[in-house]
């Protein structure tokens, strides 16, 4: 499904991300039980360092401070809160599983990242079950918003997961090693960051697909939105944004679109794994350089099982917070 927001004026901005405290090696991580596969396996892909939360550190603490940044950042009060979270876990603050009154157990994480960001009375929406493909779907639902009603501007998102207490790093059959994170940007009418110019989206009830499915796929529908706003594939500038995983399957859609490897965008997958929908938020932040009409294709990859895809252009001012 493509979504075109060419005529809606709408940019990404104030770009921040927060990463777990702790910072293990492959090797830590399986002295500590930390793994599911081999360390090998991990080390095949690409994988060396992965970031979890220190004993005294929560998810909340991340999401905190990527909020906080961005806010600093783009110095605006925002009217609308949107959240997004890939696992179940991570949608309520932690909470007693033996605690019978069902009402305690409402500890939703959105209104407690309000109160500790000192954040009132603003309606706040939550995503899930979009998994790492979020930061597409996020950006979505807030576009929507912000088309629909001008109160919504300026939106303020924020994404955010951490490994549940009894869960492992990595997942065995995808060869994934994931990291604790957070991140957050702002979504308005003012032309700095990115502009976003289109979505596409597309999901499946599937437990699997092919690695060879997801090649054809991805290239199908990013020569489709592409078509679709008008972005030439072929421009030398143009940057194509992939999540920490699956380095040879990316390698095969950049190679599909006649795009040079130095084009491809797939940033410090050693040293932080991936961080889920985070994944996107810090590719841009880092990759962004003022160069105006500059184009970002982003593909996001998550549970769910979802692809989407999204088209940035950049802009010359920039409120990214790295």
């Amino acid at each position: 499904m493509i979504i075109s927001y060419q005529n809606a004026e709408i940019f990404v901005s104030a770009l921040s991300y927060t990463l777990g405290s702790v910072k293990r090696s492959l090797e830590e991580l399986h002295s500590e039980n930390l793994l599911v596969g081999a360390v090998e396996t991990l080390r095949q892909v690409g994988y060396r360092c992965s970031h979890g939360l220190e004993v005294d550190e929560t998810l909340l603490d991340l999401a905190a401070g990527s909020a906080a940044q961005a806010l600093r950042q783009s110095q605006v009060k925002p009217q609308t809160l949107f959240f997004q979270h890939g696992i179940l876990d991570s949608m309520v603050v932690p909470w007693d599983s033996r605690e019978p009154d069902a009402a305690t157990r409402n500890g939703y994480f959105a209104p407690s990242l309000m109160n500790a960001i000192d954040l009132g009375d603003v309606p706040y929406f939550t995503s899930f079950a979009s998994g790492c493909a979020g930061f597409t779907f996020l950006l979505a639902a807030a576009c929507a918003l912000l088309v629909c009603s001008p109160e919504a501007d300026p939106a303020l998102c924020v994404m955010g997961d951490s490994k549940p207490p009894e869960a492992k790093f990595d997942l065995f059959r995808e060869r994934i090693l994931g990291s604790d994170h957070s991140s957050a940007f702002v979504l308005n009418h003012e032309p700095i960051g990115f502009q976003v110019l289109g979505i596409n989206c597309y999901s499946t009830p599937r437990d699997t697909v092919s690695f060879l499915e997801v090649v054809k796929r991805t290239v199908e529908m990013t020569k489709r939105l592409a078509a679709s706003v008008g972005v030439d594939l072929s421009r030398p500038d143009l940057l194509i944004h992939y999540p920490n995983v699956f380095p040879d399957t990316w390698a095969m859609v950049t190679r599909s679109l006649r795009l040079s490897p130095s084009q491809q965008v797939l940033i410090d997958l050693p040293e932080r794994a991936h961080c889920g929908a985070s994944d996107a938020v810090i590719s841009l932040s880092r990759a962004h350089r003022g160069e105006e009409g500059r184009f970002h294709v982003v593909i996001t990859y998550g549970a769910g099982l979802h692809l989407a895809i999204s088209i940035l252009k950049e802009k010359q001012r920039s409120s990214e917070a790295i």
